[in-house]
């Protein structure tokens, strides 16, 4: 098995300090981090030039709550998968703007490199393991509950 990171990722996050311990935690996963953003310019910026896989984005950035606006953009033009990143779940966007799911502030290292094993295999596989504790799978991914047929 191969230690060269297999998947590019990006960190919108507006937190220098949980920036950086996101960017070490990643590199320990496996990931080439191909740039952190602060705000909606930043991010768009990075994802033009670099083309992550991946996205792991806080909804509240510099610039306001831009973090959905940030992750539909970066699922319908950059084909990009998007994680959001939280304190506040009550502001994950209906639908999860197409984004994989969220994890909730705070949050610890096991629980970030357990939403990246399973992103990895959704992108790399593109098959659908157990969703990660603490992590909330986005509805769109949820499979339909088994019905009941009636004899």
């Amino acid at each position: 098995m191969s230690n060269l990171p297999d998947l590019r990722v990006m960190i919108v996050e507006d937190q220098a300090l949980l920036a950086m311990e996101l960017e070490l935690v990643l590199g320990e996963c496996g990931c080439d981090i191909v740039g952190c953003a602060m705000d909606r310019s930043g991010a768009f910026a990075i994802a033009e030039r670099e083309r992550p896989e991946l996205a792991l984005i806080d909804l509240n950035l510099l610039d306001g709550l831009t973090g959905p606006e940030i992750g539909r953009r970066m699922v319908d033009e950059f084909g990009c998968a998007v994680v959001f990143l939280t304190a506040n779940p009550e502001q994950i966007p209906e639908g999860f703007a197409g984004a994989l799911g969220a994890v909730s502030k705070p949050f610890d290292e096991a629980t970030i490199c357990a939403v990246i094993a399973f992103a990895r295999q959704l992108i790399q596989h593109r098959t659908l393991g157990e969703p990660p504790r603490r992590f909330r799978l986005a509805p769109w991914l949820t499979p339909p509950a088994a019905t009941v047929v009636s004899q």
